[in-house]
């Protein structure tokens, strides 16, 4: 058989079936699941009756499930709707790891490139790779606490004090305390130092518009806002927004493959590395494991995985105060939660638990 008809063929292939999954228009197809006693329950659990003025329990601000590309559970708090563009908090970290995977794909870096290639401050830590602050490894003394610890805090002094102008420099600055790539140390700044790392690898001139350009025009995101510092760069560890439906188009594309409709959005050596665990990983018991800037429900050690209620493919970015994308690729399943939630009353696993029983069908735990 010639192989330019088996090429052709091969091509045909994708494209059909491209075109049989369901991907969502400007309004997005929905398909809503019948009212049901899990259902109820996952209500219970996600939007419960609570005190606002103390502030304690779980506050679900949004909650919206995908499965096989169409929206079937979809929930809102007042005053958040569907048009509104929620704050993400530490998602932004894995949004930022999606638009660099669109650059990598486009030959505009390698993961061993050393980082002071494309940010100059960093030719104090001449040795750390891209792939090190990929895994929050970049081995720089940070201290990622927030209201526990304010005045130990590198992620307050960066967010809102000292640091605030130059975030990326004010990383960069930060003493060593471990060889780069050998320590995990979950860390805002290496998260901002990619982003500076970005304006280089794609020119100063594009910028400011490449997310928008290559990742959310594709996906039909219209809601994204991103701020900067005063420097002029993407504040990627914590100050991205958009609606929960946006949000989902982006855990499609993952739970995909990398893929939207006919185009590899994302190369796939891009998408099996952010969910590859990193080998230095380190996790608290029901904690996530690190891969690249994406949190896996693989287990440290011999420890039980994070979540057990949920599949171990299971992967998500997260945020503070309970910002969750999941993506649960076995059942289909995209799931958005934001909220604002001030103690540890939200549990992962809990939510996970009764989204499965839910909508999660044949393959759920």
């Amino acid at each position: 058989m010639p192989a330019r008809f088996i090429a052709v063929v091969i091509a045909l292939s994708f494209s059909f079936n491209a075109w049989a999954q369901a991907w969502p228009d400007r309004d997005w197809a929905q398909a809503p699941a019948p009212r049901t006693a899990a259902v109820e329950a996952l209500e219970g659990y996600a939007f419960p009756a609570r005190n606002d003025v103390t502030r304690q329990g779980v506050r679900t601000d949004a909650l919206l499930v995908i499965k096989d590309g169409q929206i079937i559970y979809e929930h809102y708090a007042a005053p958040i709707t569907a048009t509104t563009a929620h704050s993400t908090w530490s998602i932004s970290k894995s949004l930022m790891a999606t638009v660099l995977g669109v650059a990598y794909g486009e030959g505009r870096f390698q993961l061993d490139d050393p980082v002071a290639h494309y940010f100059q401050p960093m030719n104090h830590h001449p040795e750390v790779r891209v792939q090190d602050l990929l895994h929050w490894a970049s081995g720089l003394d940070w201290q990622e606490d927030y209201e526990y610890a304010p005045l130990n805090s590198s992620v307050v002094a960066m967010l809102y004090t000292r640091g605030r102008n130059d975030m990326a420099g004010f990383t960069a600055s930060t003493r060593s305390f471990a060889a780069p790539g050998q320590v995990f140390r979950y860390s805002s700044g290496d998260s901002n130092l990619l982003s500076a790392a970005l304006e280089n690898m794609v020119g100063p001139h594009d910028y400011h518009d490449y997310p928008w350009r290559v990742l959310f025009a594709p996906l039909g995101i219209d809601s994204a806002v991103w701020e900067t510092d005063t420097s002029g760069v993407f504040v990627a560890s914590s100050y991205a927004y958009m609606t929960a439906r946006d949000l989902g188009r982006v855990g499609l594309l993952m739970q995909r493959g990398g893929r939207w409709q006919d185009r590899q959005l994302l190369p796939k050596a891009w998408v099996d590395f952010n969910l590859r665990p990193f080998e230095h990983a380190v996790a608290a018991p029901g904690e996530a494991t690190a891969g690249g800037q994406w949190w896996l429900n693989v287990p440290v050690g011999p420890a039980p995985r994070p979540w057990p209620a949920a599949p171990a493919d299971t992967f998500a970015a997260l945020g503070h105060w309970g910002q969750a994308l999941y993506v649960l690729p076995g059942q289909k399943l995209v799931v958005v939660r934001y909220g604002d939630d001030r103690d540890a009353s939200y549990q992962h696993n809990e939510l996970l638990k009764r989204v499965l029983a839910a909508f999660g069908g044949e393959g759920a735990p």
